[in-house]
């Protein structure tokens, strides 16, 4: 759930980018940060064990408007895909305002996209939160490797909610941005409806 400052006049939101391991949600939040002008942008913060990292900052895009008055923030989020880390990844959805799922468009990664899409809807469950109703996105990445499942195929294991969809390779910045700008198009339509 957003957050409003009113003494900054801020709504801030928080986007979480969810998937299996090693899919490509920190390479994402990488060359976004990388990409977003130093006075639009806070601090990249890494939390890291020696097992598990979570990327996070938050930014204050330019073209998206405000709402009565109010900017938006965004706060974004990576959670860590290893399966062993079902409480990180729990605790880090809760007050989420959009998903974007990150999948591995590689063939031997099918399985483990499907069940850290599984993963996802039942954490958010967890929360009272129903996927089939919240802002959600999915980005088929790594679409740049030999051995990947075409895209209308991800599409059909993996959007059976008919949510918009982009072909990605994060590690260049190909759909990056696309996906986020559409969370956050979708957020934004989200808070719109409740203020």
């Amino acid at each position: 759930m957003s957050f409003i400052n009113y003494s900054s006049k801020e709504i801030n939101c928080k986007i979480v980018y969810y998937g299996p391991g090693l899919c490509g949600k920190t390479a994402n939040l990488q060359f976004i940060y990388k990409k977003t002008a130093p006075d639009k942008k806070g601090k990249l913060i890494s939390l890291a064990t020696e097992t598990e990292r979570t990327l996070f900052f938050d930014f204050l895009p330019l073209a998206l408007g405000d709402i009565k008055g109010f900017k938006v923030r965004f706060h974004l989020y990576t959670v860590p895909g290893q399966v062993f880390y079902a409480a990180s990844r729990k605790l880090i959805l809760k007050g989420c305002d959009g998903i974007i799922f990150v999948a591995d468009s590689q063939v031997e990664r099918a399985e483990a996209n499907i069940e850290s899409l599984d993963d996802l809807a039942f954490n958010l469950e967890e929360h009272g939160f129903d996927l089939n109703t919240m802002p959600f996105t999915l980005q088929y990445n790594k679409r740049d490797l030999p051995n990947v499942v075409p895209s209308d195929e991800m599409d059909q294991m993996l959007n059976n909610r008919g949510v918009p969809w982009f072909d990605c390779v994060a590690v260049d910045g190909t759909g990056v941005f696309e996906t986020l700008k559409d969370s956050a198009r979708q957020v934004i339509l989200e808070l719109k409806k409740n203020y």
